[in-house]
């Protein structure tokens, strides 16, 4: 056979389990559904061929939309506006879903008190936003022989912010520099 026949029948195959994860009326090979009607009515266990001639009557759409249950549930009703209603239940969810962005506040070994005031007025801004912040304290050069020396800097970073902020993970040394992460106090 031809390479492009078969990668356009592969190509096929592929695309026709995930243009549509649902089953709808020929697809359905099943010996016995649990039927429910366009109005939501149960109209029992019956075949499957007589469940399509009940959606074919209504001039509807038979849908698979329990296909793990024993046995499996169909439902009449008109597929495209139960996928258009699928997708907008969807787009709704997501809307409501509260993402929590990671801050980063960056500081040095040699920071003055009131450059060190502003990172901590700035953390306070992000916290109380609900975003979880890391303060990373990066070290160059010779720095790096004193690290364990200046860990204070960032434990005063999170006594300052105890009255909105929690440590979420405590104080950690990633390569050249010391990390905590805060997060809202509940």
């Amino acid at each position: 056979m031809d390479d492009d026949v078969i990668h356009s029948f592969l190509y096929r195959c592929v695309e026709v389990r995930t243009i549509s994860e649902l089953m709808i009326n020929e697809q359905i090979r099943d010996r016995e559904v649990r039927l429910i009607g366009e109005n939501g009515e149960q109209l029992g266990i019956m075949s499957a061929k007589d469940a399509m001639k009940l959606a074919k009557e209504a001039e509807l759409d038979l849908v698979k939309i329990a296909p793990t249950a024993k046995p499996p549930v169909c439902k009449i009703i008109d597929y495209g506006k139960y996928r258009y209603e699928l997708a907008r239940k969807e787009k709704e969810a997501r809307k409501k879903q509260k993402t929590i962005e990671v801050k980063e506040v960056r500081l040095s070994p040699n920071i003055d008190v009131n450059d060190l005031n502003t990172k901590v007025n700035n953390a306070r801004k992000f916290v109380t936003k609900g975003n979880k912040v890391k303060v990373t304290l990066r070290f160059r050069g010779r720095e790096m022989a004193h690290m364990n020396a200046h860990r204070y800097i960032l434990e005063d970073f999170a006594k300052e912010l105890e009255d909105v902020a929690v440590v979420d993970k405590p104080i950690k040394q990633e390569g050249r520099s010391l990390t905590i992460f805060l997060s809202e106090k509940r």
